[in-house]
């Protein structure tokens, strides 16, 4: 009987406890149902977003890759200009010291080159710059002194040239170039670069400096004997300069 009546007691209140629990269930399932579309969904980002960092870091070497490519041409490109000036220096200066050039008729010149040789040398007047071109150059002027960026002043220097040829600072720039090379120490280019201005340039105010420092430059190339005849070069051609007084001090070193 008790039993009966317990029954009937907690019947009602055992339904609507069912009835209760059910949609807690439910709303676990759709939590847990959603949880998981979720970490699906930023699994899927996490490995979307690793695939672009991969890619642009391949993308970031091919980049690197192709600028030192560039700066590798670069470089050999304008070695070969300094180059190809040099070589045409060479060629100029064999032919106005009496050497005949391919082709030409010794004997038929040489009454123009005893001529030739008599005559004073005309003194070159140097084009003047304009204020941007002596903007240009001072920036340049900058980067080496300043900043100490000298890759970046060669580019410019190399720019510099294009753009202002034959100018008074156009000189100065070959110089400096001469020097950067030598500081860093690329001794064939700065050689090239010294001959350009002792050679093309040798009235210029800057062509004792440079004589002198093209002798610098082949005494560390080990070339011992054209370095000497270079510095008695300076003290012959340019006395009482700066450059001819440092170059006797080089002569006297080697007890001459």
């Amino acid at each position: 009987m008790a039993t009966a009546v317990l029954s009937l007691a907690l019947g009602p209140a055992g339904g609507a406890l069912a009835q209760s629990t059910t949609p807690v269930f439910q709303d676990n399932a759709s939590q847990a149902r959603s949880k998981a579309s979720g970490s699906q969904a930023n699994a899927e980002l996490f490995y979307m977003i690793q695939q672009l960092q991969g890619e642009v870091r391949r993308l970031q070497g091919e980049v690197e890759e192709q600028r030192n490519l560039i700066d590798r041409l670069t470089r050999q490109s304008r070695d070969r200009y300094i180059d190809l000036d040099q070589r045409i220096l060479e060629l100029s200066e064999q032919v106005s010291s009496g050497g005949a050039a391919p082709g030409t008729n010794e004997s038929g010149d040489a009454a123009a080159a005893d001529s030739a040789a008599n005559e004073k040398p005309v003194a070159k007047v140097y084009r003047q710059p304009e204020a941007d071109e002596r903007e240009a150059y001072e920036q340049i002027q900058d980067l080496i002194h300043q900043e100490k960026k000298y890759d970046e002043a060669i580019n410019r220097i190399y720019d510099f040239v294009d753009k202002y040829p034959e100018g008074d600072l156009s000189v100065n720039a070959y110089y400096w170039l001469g020097e950067v090379y030598l500081v860093k120490p690329q001794l064939e280019q700065a050689k090239q670069a010294f001959t350009i201005v002792a050679t093309r340039y040798a009235d210029h105010r800057k062509a004792p400096d440079a004589v002198y420092k093209l002798g610098v430059t082949l005494d560390r190339l080990n070339e011992k004997s054209e370095a000497k005849s270079r510095m008695e070069s300076v003290v012959r051609n340019y006395p009482g300069t700066n450059a001819a007084k440092l170059a006797q001090k080089y002569l006297d070193s080697l007890g001459s």
